[in-house]
C-alpha cells in the first residue's frame, strides 16, 4: 500500500534500530475481543517498541473513556515514552487495523510530523517470523515532544449538535449496524441505544479486510454511496472514539482533509441525559 499513512513490514524492518524512528504498540481491545493488550505487549513486541495506552494517555478530568488530554499533558506522557514530534512514528496494534488508527489520529492531532501504521499489525509481523523482543521491556529514554494541537480535527458534542441540522455536514457512525439502529444494546452499561439524528451508518469493519484498509478506489465507492467526496465536511463517530479513527483514516486516504472526530462519541451522546437519539425499528 503506497500511502504516507502506512508502512509495509519490509520497510519497517529496515528501520529497526534507527535513532529517528520509534515503534509504538497502540493495541487496545474491547472486552468481547478477549485480548489483554498490555499483557501481550509485556510478553512480546517489535524490538524497542513502547506501549501507548489510550486509557492512560487521556483526559483524567472526565469519566468519558480515553478522551484526548490537553496538549501539555500529552507532550509530557509522549516524552516519557521517548517520543518526539520529529521522529518517524510507526504505530501498530495486534490485528492490524483496530486501535492503531486512534493512536495515529492522536499523534497527528497533537503535532507529530510523520506517523505511519504498520500494515498487517503485530499478528502478521509475528506470523512472518520477523524480529520480536520478549520479556520485560526496557524503560525508554525520555524525549521532548513539542505539541502543536490541531483543534480543527476534533468535534465537541456542541459542534455535533449544531451539525445535526446542517445538511452540508455528514456524520458517519463506525459502530456495527445493529447498534446504530438501536436493535442491539451498547457494551457500556447505562447508555441508550440508537444513533445521532441525521447520521449515517458506516461500520468500520466494512473498510477493513484481513487487517488492512481497503484500497483507495474501494473506499471512494463506499463514501460515494453516502454522498461523501474529498471536499465533503464530515464528522466521524463510534462508541468511544476508537473505530471512528478508522473512518477518519479512510477519509484521509481518499484525500478528504475536511473531517473531524467526535471524541466523546456515543459514550457521551448516549448518556441517559444526553441529546436526542434516533432509532430504526426495521428495514421497511
Amino acid at each position: 500500500m503506497t500511502s504516507p499513512n502506512f508502512i509495509t513490514q519490509n520497510k519497517a524492518l529496515n528501520l529497526l534500530g534507527k535513532d529517528n524512528v520509534k515503534f509504538i504498540d497502540g493495541s487496545w481491545y474491547l472486552p468481547a475481543q478477549n485480548r489483554d493488550a498490555k499483557r501481550e505487549y509485556n510478553t512480546a513486541r517489535i524490538p524497542s517498541a513502547v506501549y501507548f495506552d489510550i486509557d492512560v494517555i487521556a483526559d483524567s478530568d472526565t469519566d468519558l473513556p480515553h478522551m484526548l488530554p490537553d496538549p501539555d499533558t500529552f507532550a509530557k506522557a509522549a516524552g516519557m515514552l521517548g517520543i518526539n514530534n520529529q521522529q518517524t512514528l510507526i504505530v501498530y496494534d495486534g490485528p492490524g487495523l483496530f486501535s492503531a488508527p486512534r493512536v495515529w489520529w492522536t499523534l497527528k492531532t497533537m503535532g507529530a510530523k510523520d506517523v505511519r501504521i504498520l500494515v498487517g499489525g503485530f499478528d502478521q509481523w509475528q506470523n512472518s517470523n520477523l524480529p520480536v523482543e520478549e520479556g520485560t521491556p526496557t524503560k525508554p529514554e525520555p524525549n521532548i515532544f513539542k505539541p502543536n494541537f490541531t483543534d480543527t480535527k476534533v468535534a465537541s458534542i456542541d459542534a455535533v449538535k449544531h451539525s445535526v441540522s446542517e445538511k452540508n455536514i455528514v456524520i458517519i457512525d463506525a459502530r456495527p449496524t445493529a447498534r446504530f439502529k438501536g436493535q442491539a444494546p451498547e457494551p457500556r452499561k447505562g447508555l441508550r441505544s440508537g444513533h445521532i439524528p441525521s447520521s449515517k451508518s458506516l461500520p468500520a469493519s466494512d473498510l477493513v479486510k484481513d487487517g488492512k484498509l481497503l484500497d483507495k478506489a474501494q473506499l471512494e465507492a463506499i463514501f460515494k454511496a453516502l454522498n461523501i467526496n474529498k471536499e465533503t465536511p464530515v464528522i466521524t463517530t463510534c462508541g468511544s472514539g476508537v473505530t471512528a479513527a478508522i473512518l477518519s483514516l479512510a477519509l484521509t486516504e481518499i484525500g478528504n482533509k475536511n473531517y473531524k472526530l467526535f471524541d466523546g462519541s456515543w459514550a457521551q451522546w448516549g448518556m441517559p441525559d444526553g441529546p436526542e437519539v434516533a432509532i430504526i425499528q426495521d428495514d421497511t
